[in-house]
């Protein structure tokens, strides 16, 4: 096979380790952008943002204090923080959106790509409590608290105590084709 996947998903990863260089208003705007143009079920656009730069120190703060103590210990040098969200619902009809959360991920695919591309990082986090989240800025249940994501420039590994550096400097590994491409056997796809 001659052709490869794209440096800018080749090249993706999730670091812990992020410079606190302020990421320009101009490429925040681009990343939102870029996943505002996903596909959506109907066209729906489900996803939604809570998002703080240390800019906005009080918000920024508020979605830090939505994490694991874990997650806390190194997402605070990253320059922005992102809640993600989906409404529940269809706009049109109020019936339930099940694919909702797949719309949320294409639209973190793009983001991601577009991110990549600005030489900015992502590292997406489940390690938060979307009640303390739901709380703070008083979410209503039309819709779903997800994930968190810390965003910025690739930082030094020395700012990382030693057992989160072990972890950066692990060996990414992929699961093999044969395990997700279904050929008649479940046993293989565990």
């Amino acid at each position: 096979m001659t052709e490869k996947i794209h440096d800018l998903i080749d090249k993706r990863w999730s670091p812990r380790a992020f410079s606190d260089r302020e990421i320009e208003e101009e490429k925040i705007k681009m990343l939102f952008q870029s996943a505002s143009y996903a596909a959506s079920c109907f066209n729906e656009q489900p996803w939604r943002f809570i998002y703080a730069t240390k800019d906005y120190p009080e918000r920024y703060e508020q979605l830090l204090s939505c994490m694991g103590e874990f997650n806390q210990m190194w997402v605070k040098t990253a320059p922005m923080i992102i809640l993600t969200l989906v409404s529940k619902k269809f706009a049109k009809n109020q019936k339930p959106n099940a694919h909702a959360q797949h719309d949320l991920g294409l639209a973190m695919g793009n983001l991601s790509v577009q991110a990549m591309s600005m030489d900015l990082y992502l590292h997406h986090m489940a390690g938060f409590s979307p009640e303390k989240a739901r709380e703070i800025f008083d979410i209503p249940d039309d819709f779903d608290v997800l994930t968190m994501i810390a965003v910025g420039y690739l930082g030094d590994l020395k700012q990382l105590p030693e057992n989160i550096r072990e972890m950066e400097n692990s060996e990414r590994i992929r699961r093999p084709m044969e395990s997700i491409l279904f050929d008649g056997d479940w046993e293989v796809m565990k």
